[in-house]
């Protein structure tokens, strides 16, 4: 079977612009939560949000170009120059047709949307953008990387809400792993910090509003767990065929090993509350890799910092894994950079591999109080050194969506 590594990696985050200052960070804990910066919060119940910081798109991509992409088009382009850079890739007209890209969203362009639907109230419809249909669509992203490369071959957007990244990362997967291509560029992209999002998610009851502590505000599997802070960024990852890899002398973090999607037919927006649907991801994961539950040793949870989901994950990790499951660690990275929506799944693919990679495992910050029904070992606080040579990254969205990534360690 062809084996399927990650050779290049891209990140723009709440914790760091580029992929080595966000892992630094999530290692040291340091939170990208802060107080609402890019529109007056000051009359939502929720005034906190995990932004990213000093991203300047004109100067990477000159003024003409950042005004026809939206912010969230913006992190990918940025990561994807990243992670083709990080992986020594060139592409020309002999290898662009047998290359993917594979970028997907959770919510699209939805800060262009809400910025025209102004400019159409307020200025008439002769004002609106004619790139606003264009920048809005969910697929813009994948499109802006094929342009900038020249890339021919696969292109397409996978959206399957905060499971996006990780859907993406696991069908590119799949296409090199079935010949359809040799590489991949991959991963996922999100800005929905806007005010009518936070005002949504504040009705629905799912977002913190610890808004005098922002820093230690997201506190997954915490017993004083109050809701998710909204994040934003991107996770772009380059795979390819491990032959073609070694060939070329390219530098390998990690293997991707399995991959498992699932869905919990249940709710649009509460997950089953025994964690099936999600524990069936993992299950599927197992069992692509070939692997025995038994085997693995860390798990880089969705982990919410939600009082639904975070219960959720840990009765699903429990089924899964029987009395493996106390040896497990598990962690949530959300803690540090907040929760990307469609894209968290793809920057923790990202974390995973360098998990593996170093042999660290990142912490869960702000965890406190010990929740009697959330009772594994989350690594609280502090991350810790440990040899790692399977871990698997879980990402579930609203609608029931669930996806796993089973990695594995190189060399």
């Amino acid at each position: 079977m062809t084996r399927v590594v990650i050779t290049g990696i891209g990140a723009v985050t709440p914790v760091g612009n580029d992929a080595p200052t966000t892992w630094k960070n999530v290692v040291e804990g340091r939170s990208g939560v802060g107080r609402t910066t890019l529109f007056d919060a000051s009359d939502l119940e929720t005034q906190i949000a995990a932004e990213v910081k000093d991203f300047d798109p004109v100067t990477l991509f000159g003024p003409k170009a950042a005004r026809t992409m939206d912010r969230y088009a913006q992190f990918a382009l940025a990561g994807a120059r990243e992670a083709v850079a990080d992986a020594g890739l060139t592409f020309g007209p002999g290898d662009n047709e047998r290359v993917a890209v594979i970028v997907g969203t959770g919510v699209g362009g939805m800060t262009t949307m809400a910025q025209q639907l102004h400019v159409l109230n307020e200025r008439g419809p002769r004002r609106v953008s004619p790139f606003f249909i264009p920048m809005m669509l969910a697929d813009s992203a994948a499109g802006h990387i094929a342009i900038e490369y020249g890339i021919r071959g696969p292109n397409m957007a996978v959206i399957s809400a905060c499971a996006s990244g990780a859907n993406c990362i696991g069908e590119a997967a799949e296409m090199i792993r079935h010949n359809r291509v040799d590489k991949a560029i991959c991963g996922a992209a999100e800005a929905g910090i806007i005010r009518l999002s936070i005002a949504s998610f504040n009705v629905m009851g799912a977002l913190s509003r610890h808004n005098d502590e922002p820093t230690r505000a997201c506190r997954p599997f915490d017993a004083n767990r109050d809701g998710f802070v909204m994040g934003e960024g991107a996770g772009i990852l380059v795979l390819e065929k491990l032959e073609d890899a070694v060939a070329r002398g390219a530098h390998v973090y990690a293997e991707i090993i399995g991959y498992g999607s699932s869905a919990d037919a249940y709710h649009v927006t509460a997950p089953l509350e025994n964690g099936a649907g999600a524990a069936l991801a993992m299950k599927g994961a197992l069992t692509s890799a070939g692997l025995a539950p038994s085997v693995v040793d860390y798990i880089n949870a969705h982990g919410t910092s939600t009082p639904l989901n975070d219960r959720a994950e840990t009765l699903a990790i429990k089924a899964v894994f029987g009395d493996h499951a106390r040896r497990l660690a598990v962690s949530s990275t959300k803690s540090v950079t907040g929760h990307l929506l469609g894209a968290s799944g793809a920057v923790e693919a990202i974390i995973t591999a360098k998990a593996l990679q170093e042999g660290i495992i990142p912490p869960t910050i702000n965890y406190e109080t010990p929740d009697p029904e959330c009772d594994l070992d989350y690594t609280p606080n502090r991350a810790r050194p440990a040899s790692l040579r399977i871990a698997l990254s879980n990402s579930f969205g609203f609608g029931g969506h669930n996806a796993c990534l089973a990695l594995g360690r190189y060399g």
